[in-house]
């Protein structure tokens, strides 16, 4: 494998297993989906993820994880903005 595949691939993984670990952080309810973590874990997930389908001119994948980590983005921002942390969810 070249290194521009491997670094590729290594961005897909870092990328999937980040979105991986909140979801299941999730469904576990060690975390909530309106909280700092996972919202980071996303956005950082899906901007990798969007990398690495612009690199692979994977068009409509680098479309859906643009969104999806701005829409992370913006929860964060709004988060931050208001000063919640979303640690009351976390238990319910």
């Amino acid at each position: 494998m070249s290194p521009d595949g491997w670094l590729s691939e290594s961005i897909a993984y870092l990328g999937m297993m980040s979105i991986l670990l909140a979801f299941l952080l999730e469904t576990r309810d060690v975390l909530h989906s309106k909280q700092p973590l996972y919202l980071f874990l996303m956005a950082f997930g899906s901007g990798l993820l969007g990398v690495r389908a612009f690199l692979i001119d994977e068009w409509a994948f680098f479309v859906l994880e643009v969104v999806w980590c701005f829409a992370a983005v913006l929860a964060l921002f709004s988060l931050a903005k208001t000063g919640d942390t979303g640690q009351d969810e976390a238990s319910s």
